[in-house]
């Protein structure tokens, strides 16, 4: 007896489940990419890149010298001493270990400066997206990298952008 109330009841909430799902509004919004679009969120992260150009343009520097002394060995390879060729082997392989910490730090330290940029506007987007639960009423939100497929009706990231946009401090 107690199974098949079980069962009555497994099923009832199947039935029911479709109608339920129907009424639920169900969006999806990419909280990173609606903050980084967001007029703040440009202006804070062309501020960053201006911060990084020097350190980008000493490393494009590195690069371009590697690729001399790499140029020059396979050229004057022939009429360079072996020693001479070890040498600038060995200078090759310093530098490149040099090119390598550097873009390691460089991209550690874009990393926390977009770290630092979500933190920012965080309290900003949490507001705006709080005011919009509220007026469409939404029942879910759902990231896009989680979602197999979703139509792109549903997907309110350049709405959030909008509202962060008109949005006060």
């Amino acid at each position: 007896m107690i199974k098949n109330l079980m069962a009555m009841l497994v099923l009832a909430s199947m039935a029911m489940a479709p109608a339920a799902v129907a009424e639920m509004k169900i969006v999806v919004l990419d909280p990173v990419r609606a903050i980084l679009e967001s007029d703040e969120g440009k202006v804070l992260v062309d501020a960053a890149n201006k911060e990084m150009e020097s350190e980008q343009s000493e490393l494009r520097s590195m690069a371009e010298q590697i690729q001399e002394q790499q140029t020059k060995l396979q050229k004057d390879g022939e009429i360079l001493s072996d020693s001479d060729k070890r040498k600038i082997v060995k200078d090759i392989e310093s530098m490149q270990a040099d090119l390598q910490f550097g873009s390691q730090k460089l991209q550690k330290t874009a990393q926390d400066k977009r770290q630092e940029i979500l933190q920012t506007l965080a309290p900003k987007y949490d507001r705006v997206l709080k005011d919009l639960i509220q007026i469409d009423q939404i029942d879910m939100i759902l990231a896009p990298n989680s979602l197999q497929y979703a139509n792109d009706k549903h997907d309110i990231t350049r709405r959030v952008v909008e509202k962060l946009n008109e949005a006060r401090d």
